[in-house]
């Protein structure tokens, strides 16, 4: 499944792997272990955040996301389930069903 993966990384850790030379080889590394469709960096609530968008297979995917952000940079993760246009496409017959249920 399509998921967007937040990772939210602590400001010391990152700061001193800036300084150290270390953050660009740690992150390539990283980013390696799952082949994501786009990883995205940004400020998020005035954290440094990785906003990571892969393709999850199976359940035990998470931890081979998740896992190494949590060793390398003892980040803190959020996964969202995430469409693109035409997995909304496909979702078609089960908005018919809930407004037939539970419509008004």
């Amino acid at each position: 499944m399509r998921t967007l993966v937040k990772v939210s990384m602590p400001t010391d850790l990152f700061n001193d792997m800036v300084r150290e030379g270390t953050v660009g080889p740690t992150l390539d590394r990283l980013v390696a272990v799952f082949e994501p469709e786009a990883v995205y960096f940004v400020a998020m609530d005035g954290v440094r955040t990785a906003l990571i968008v892969t393709d999850l297979k199976e359940p035990s995917d998470l931890v081979k996301v998740a896992e190494p952000f949590f060793l390398a940079l003892e980040a803190e993760i959020e996964y969202y389930p995430a469409m693109i246009p035409d997995d909304l496409k496909k979702a078609a017959p089960h908005f018919e069903r809930a407004l037939r249920e539970f419509g008004a």
